[in-house]
């Protein structure tokens, strides 16, 4: 920097005029804080007030609260982005329960099918009108089905259920048939022969 650039600098610095700031820089040898200090030390620019800085606490004020608030405010607002983000974080937990838990058929105390949820759940919505009847006509065949690895609810015991009630519906059948007010044990009359 120049000598006359400096004295620019010092004035615009301090407020001092052209002749105080060019004798402080030459006092100085054109060191500009040497500059400054040598004119605080004539009187001719003010010295800095002294300031302190504590480390004590000290209670916050009412502005700094207002602005904490309303920071905690800000980030409680969620944005359609978050949402996505749960939901994709809730549809793949379910995803990875669905596949861990299993539904299984039997028939007379041995599996026959055992298949991943998911792809239970994908048969009874793509193919629902064959899956159903087909799980119905099965309990009154003697097959039983039950879940494995869904521990919230107690689905089980619904299918238990079921079965029990296909089983009772399947013994009442077979064992009362009524036909032109005769009570028959197990099988069919035919009178018209």
């Amino acid at each position: 920097m120049e000598k006359l650039e400096k004295v620019e600098k010092l004035r615009e610095k301090t407020g001092v005029t052209y002749e105080d700031a060019k004798a402080a820089l030459v006092a100085c040898d054109y060191d500009l804080l040497d500059a400054i200090v040598y004119l605080e030390k004539l009187g001719k620019i003010k010295s800095p007030e002294n300031t302190s800085y504590t480390t004590t606490l000290q209670a916050p004020s009412k502005e700094f609260e207002r602005a904490q608030a309303s920071y905690e405010d800000s980030c409680k607002k969620s944005t359609i982005g978050d949402g996505v983000d749960r939901f994709i974080s809730w549809a793949g937990d379910l995803l990875k329960k669905s596949c861990k838990s299993t539904f299984h058929v039997e028939h007379e105390g041995k599996q026959v099918v055992a298949v991943p949820l998911l792809v239970f759940i994908l048969l009874l919505i793509f193919a629902f009108w064959i899956t159903l009847p087909l799980m119905i006509v099965g309990l009154f065949f003697d097959y039983k089905y039950h879940f494995e690895g869904i521990n919230k609810i107690d689905v089980n015991e619904v299918c238990d259920k079921a079965s029990a009630a296909a089983m009772n519906m399947k013994n009442d059948a077979k064992t009362e048939v009524v036909v032109d007010d005769k009570v028959c044990e197990g099988e069919v009359v035919d009178n018209d022969k």
